[in-house]
């Protein structure tokens, strides 16, 4: 039993493989990419995909919630393994509460396999594992990929939720994906084969209970019920408009053709079993090369630690224009992580490093990303992971500027050699960013904020949205000597 939408017909004469390989032919080494800035387009995007898909889909994340966009893509999955497609989906096992019985029922389809990456060993009181077994719980797959038939790949920031797709009223996160086609898809297939077989990626079968006989057909009818409720059936339009893989499919989607390249930790960063020659963080310096002009950094959690700090600071003395556009305080998800970047503020700034902090809450016509297709509702919060070197390199992927992913998550990303790609998201930084941010800015040795709303300044002299005892907890947390945590 399958849910009624978002389905599509696609062209049986025209699978992935037949139509992305025409495409792919005439390009040798270079893959096609498109950057997937609305979040509805790329819940479509994955959706369409799985419909393409005839062979397998192979899907891994770090979150997916069980909500509305969720349940379209479980369903999704679903309804591609009916069809005889070999589905596997590996999940970090650190925001599957509450989700035991859902993946149970899946995984009970003869075609579909799900394994969990570091899994709580307690499943009703998982806090009780960090007692003793802290140090592997501590370690989470932050990595995020759909990839079907090994010939198309979505890769980038987001998680599977309803607030990664503009999907509910919730805050959104500004988010980014890219699509790949070619030696990209290739790789990340071949990563994805790397974590599955790794040492932390444990069948459910091993760890979940065994779902009842009529557990599938039980997620099935309640999936369907939700969608069919009166909130879920406009946002189930609005994706089902979505030609972009149909485009891709018929050649008519323009994509960027650009050399491109993989960097994902080793699985056994999940075990403290790395070489640290092999962190993400290490091979991501010596794949994109000295910066000699521009570095345009976008990162939700910013927490650049001392030796981090000494690097942009030099950068910026040396006369690169160095610009970072992270979460204001009244933004943050994780007032912690704000705290590891707000006692960095001051030096960077004094070094020459521009500061943005972007805002909760904008009107629709002064969002930045709102030129890119974003939806959402008036309150946003940042999630985007990419930066931008010399306007001819580019980074998308789940890498933070942030202990966690430099030294506990393992995490994934391309980096893209396109002048095309680069230029436009250094553009998007300059031409947007200040009006939907507050630029940061030292006045003698105080902070202030500048909020700016068409031509007009207006000058916050404490963190703007914030309450006291937010700024607080704030001033506490940065005197800890937790950074390696956050």
């Amino acid at each position: 039993m399958s849910v009624t939408a978002p389905e599509v017909q696609l062209p049986i004469s025209c699978p992935l493989e037949t139509s992305l390989t025409a495409q792919t032919r005439a390009h040798a080494d270079e893959s096609g990419l498109v950057a997937l800035h609305d979040g509805r387009d790329s819940l479509a995007a994955r959706v369409l995909l799985a419909d393409a898909a005839t062979r397998t889909l192979d899907v891994q994340y770090y979150i997916w919630r069980n909500d509305l966009s969720g349940n379209i893509l479980f369903e999704a999955l679903h309804r591609a393994a009916d069809r005889g497609v070999r589905v596997r989906l590996l999940l970090d096992d650190n925001n599957t509460g509450g989700l035991d019985p859902v993946l149970a029922a899946l995984d009970s389809h003869r075609r579909i396999e799900i394994r969990l990456f570091n899994p709580f060993r307690l499943r009703r009181w998982r806090w009780l594992g960090y007692f003793n077994d802290f140090s592997r719980l501590n370690r989470r797959m932050h990595n995020k990929s759909f990839t079907a038939d090994a010939q198309a790949t979505i890769v980038g920031g987001r998680n599977i939720g309803d607030e990664y797709f503009d999907a509910g009223k919730q805050a959104l996160f500004v988010d980014l994906d890219v699509l790949g086609i070619g030696p990209i898809a290739d790789a990340v297939e071949e990563d994805f084969q790397r974590y599955w077989n790794s040492a932390s990626a444990i069948p459910a079968t091993q760890v979940l209970a065994a779902a009842p006989a009529d557990a599938l057909a039980s997620f099935a009818v309640t999936a369907n019920a939700r969608t069919q409720e009166p909130k879920a059936t406009a946002y189930l339009d609005s994706i089902r408009r979505s030609t972009l893989v149909l485009d891709l499919l018929a050649g008519r989607q323009a994509l960027v053709w650009a050399p491109a390249r993989l960097l994902s930790d080793d699985p056994k960063k999940g075990l403290a079993r790395e070489k640290e020659a092999d962190l993400l963080v290490a091979r991501l310096a010596r794949t994109l090369g000295s910066v000699e002009r521009e570095l345009y950094i976008v990162s939700p959690y910013f927490v650049p630690t001392s030796r981090g700090t000494a690097f942009f600071c030099g950068r910026a003395r040396d006369g690169v224009r160095v610009a970072v556009l992270t979460n204001a305080l009244e933004a943050t998800d994780v007032l912690a992580v704000h705290a590891g970047y707000a006692k960095r503020r001051h030096a960077l700034l004094r070094a020459g490093v521009k500061l943005h902090e972007l805002r909760r809450s904008l009107p629709a016509r002064r969002r930045w990303w709102r030129k890119q297709g974003f939806h959402g509702s008036s309150a946003s919060s940042l999630h985007a992971k990419t930066f931008c070197v010399d306007r001819r390199r580019l980074f998308i992927g789940s890498f933070n500027f942030d202990q966690r992913s430099v030294r506990l998550n393992t995490e994934m990303g391309f980096v893209i050699d396109s002048v095309a790609m680069a230029a436009a998201s250094a553009d998007t930084f300059v031409g947007g960013v200040p009006e939907s941010a507050y630029e940061v800015l030292l006045r003698g040795h105080r902070l202030v904020w500048i909020e700016r709303n068409d031509g007009i300044e207006t000058v916050h002299r404490r963190e703007p949205g914030s309450t006291f005892w937010q700024r607080v907890f704030v001033t506490l947390l940065a005197r800890l000597p937790i950074d390696w945590l956050l």
